[in-house]
């Protein structure tokens, strides 16, 4: 690793204003990511302000079906809070397959979402749940959150301060993980937010990163059953193709995750 400055941050303003001073900043919380990025030397920030330690940046209050969670609320946090689970436990559930233990208890929510790792879990969550991304500057809706692989709509020294959203009707979350590193090679969030609203997010598998499969959801709409969507093909000219699994064999298995999540969650 390169020599870096480390900084504790003590609130968002103090974050904000480290950053700017710093040559080549980088805001660190749960460093899943990061840290392994600079040990292999693909990363080399002058400074890493880390945002743990800000009071109000974790935990999870849910108040009826309205569900907010802090952005530096870890995984294990998320998998394993009461609340959460009675009124989304797709959410809680996603949470506990991600990584392993050591990983669950140091990642967060929001190191996540900013990330935007094509085969994250968070993203297709946040876009099937209809989330808003909270930061310390605006608000920003989950659909015009997420631009692209590793890209989002966080400007430079913008921080996500926390996840908003009203807990679906139904909902689950069905992957296929990388047997090493658990990531999704392909990953389907369905929810049902009643009176037809239904959204359908895929993770690990696009060429672009997580996309909502509207052919899905309007098929559901209709008819909430993994009947519904059999025949519904995605086409392997937007999928991912690597060592793991070529692009026909992801295009085959949005289908299948697809019609595991519906029936998981009727």
């Amino acid at each position: 690793m390169y020599q870096t400055n480390y900084h504790r941050a003590s609130s968002l303003e103090e974050a904000a204003k480290l950053f700017k001073k710093g040559d080549d900043a980088k805001f660190v919380s749960g460093g899943q990511t990061l840290i392994p990025t600079m040990k292999q030397r693909l990363a080399a920030p002058t400074d890493l302000i880390d945002l743990r330690h800000i009071k109000g940046m974790s935990g999870i209050k849910v108040s009826g079906k309205k569900v907010a969670i802090g952005a530096a609320t870890t995984h294990y946090d998320v998998s394993t809070n009461g609340k959460l689970a009675a009124v989304c436990p797709a959410l809680a559930a996603l949470a506990s397959h991600i990584g392993d233990p050591a990983v669950r208890h140091m990642g967060t929510i929001g190191g996540s979402i900013a990330n935007n790792d094509p085969a994250a879990d968070y993203p297709a969550a946040m876009l099937a749940l209809g989330a808003t991304i909270v930061t310390n500057k605006r608000e920003i809706e989950a659909d015009k959150f997420f631009k692209g692989m590793f890209e989002t709509a966080l400007k430079d020294g913008e921080i996500i301060t926390a996840v908003a959203f009203a807990a679906p009707t139904r909902a689950a979350y069905v992957k296929y993980p990388n047997p090493a590193s658990r990531y999704a090679m392909c990953g389907v969030f369905v929810a049902d937010h009643g009176k037809g609203d239904i959204r359908v997010a895929v993770t690990g598998a696009g060429n672009d990163g997580v996309f909502r499969h509207r052919a899905m959801e309007k098929a559901l709409a209709g008819n909430f059953s993994a009947d519904a969507i059999a025949s519904i093909a995605t086409s392997a000219d937007d999928m991912l193709s690597d060592i793991h699994g070529d692009a026909a064999y992801r295009a085959h298995l949005v289908n299948v995750m697809a019609r595991r999540a519906v029936a998981q969650a009727g």
